[in-house]
C-alpha cells in the first residue's frame, strides 16, 4: 500500500515538474487537478441538469447565445491568424515541427495561442449548459459529451509539454472549422427568418469529418518517420481522431443518409 502511493506521489511530481516552464505560471497550466475538477463539474452537470429542468420551461437564451456564437467566431479568427501568422514567420514545417522551448519572441507567441486555444476548450462546455437550459436534451449525445469533456485535457496536456511544434497543425484546422461552425449556430440563433441561408449543416459536418481525416494522416505519417515530437502524443492524438471519426461517422449516416433512406 505504501508503494503504491510513493508511486502515485512521484508520478505526481513528475506531472507538476516536467511540464513547459513557460507555461507553468499560466491559468489552469500547472496542475492537472483544476482541469479535472472542472471535467468532474461538467459531468455533475449533464447529469443533474436535465433533471432539474425536467419540469421547468425552458429558458429563453436568444441574445445569449447570438453574443456568444459571434464572440465565439472572433476568438476563432483571431487563433486561426495567430496559428497560421505565427508558424509561416517561425518557418514552420507542415510534415514535422518539434517545439521551440525557448522565449524568443515567436516561440513565445506561438505557446500563448497553444493556450488560448486551451482556454477556448474550456470556453466551450457552456454549448452544452445552453443546450441544457434550452432543453434540448436530445443535443446531449455521447458524441457532444465525450468530445466536449475531452478536448480539455488533450490541450491541457499540450499546453503542459508541448506548446508549439508540429500540434499547431490541430489548432490550425480546428480554429478554421469553429470559425464555420460558431457563424452557422450565430446565424441560427437569429432567429427563422435566417433559416434559409442555413442548408449547408450537413457540409459542415462533412468539413468537421475532413479535418479528424487530416489529423489522423498527419499524425500516423509521424508516427513512422524521424521526427524530433513524442510518438507517446502522435499516438495519442492518432487514436483520439479515430475514434471521432467513428463518432462523426455514425453522426453522419444517422443525421442524414439514414434519415433520406427513411423518407424514400
Amino acid at each position: 500500500m505504501a508503494s503504491t502511493w510513493q508511486s502515485v506521489q512521484s508520478m505526481r511530481q513528475w506531472i507538476l515538474e516536467n511540464g513547459d516552464k513557460r507555461t507553468d505560471p499560466w491559468l489552469l497550466v500547472y496542475s492537472p487537478m483544476p482541469v479535472a475538477f472542472i471535467f468532474l463539474l461538467y459531468l455533475g452537470v449533464v447529469w443533474a441538469g436535465p433533471k432539474l429542468m425536467k419540469r421547468r420551461e425552458p429558458v429563453d437564451l436568444k441574445a445569449v447565445l447570438i453574443v456568444y456564437n459571434f464572440a465565439m467566431v472572433c476568438l476563432s479568427v483571431y487563433m486561426f491568424h495567430e496559428f497560421l501568422v505565427t508558424s509561416l514567420l517561425s518557418n514552420y514545417s507542415y510534415l514535422c515541427q518539434p517545439v521551440d522551448y525557448s522565449t524568443s519572441p515567436l516561440a513565445m507567441r506561438m505557446a500563448k495561442v497553444c493556450w488560448w486555444f486551451f482556454f477556448s476548450k474550456v470556453i466551450e462546455l457552456a454549448d452544452t449548459v445552453f443546450f441544457i437550459l434550452r432543453k434540448k436534451n436530445s443535443q446531449l449525445t455521447f458524441l457532444h459529451v465525450y468530445h466536449h469533456g475531452t478536448m480539455i485535457f488533450n490541450w491541457w496536456a499540450g499546453v503542459k509539454y508541448l506548446a508549439g511544434g508540429q500540434s499547431f497543425f490541430i489548432g490550425l484546422l480546428n480554429t478554421f472549422v469553429h470559425i464555420v461552425m460558431y457563424s452557422y449556430y450565430g446565424l441560427a440563433a437569429l432567429g427563422p427568418h435566417t433559416q434559409k441561408y442555413l442548408w449547408w449543416k450537413r457540409y459542415l459536418t462533412s468539413l468537421q469529418l475532413l479535418q479528424f481525416v487530416l489529423l489522423t494522416t498527419h499524425t500516423g505519417y509521424n508516427l513512422f518517420t524521424e521526427c524530433d515530437f513524442p510518438d507517446s502524443m502522435n499516438a495519442v492524438v492518432f487514436a483520439y481522431c479515430v475514434s471521432l471519426i467513428a463518432l462523426f461517422s455514425n453522426f453522419y449516416y444517422q443525421s442524414y443518409l439514414n434519415r433520406k433512406s427513411k423518407k424514400t
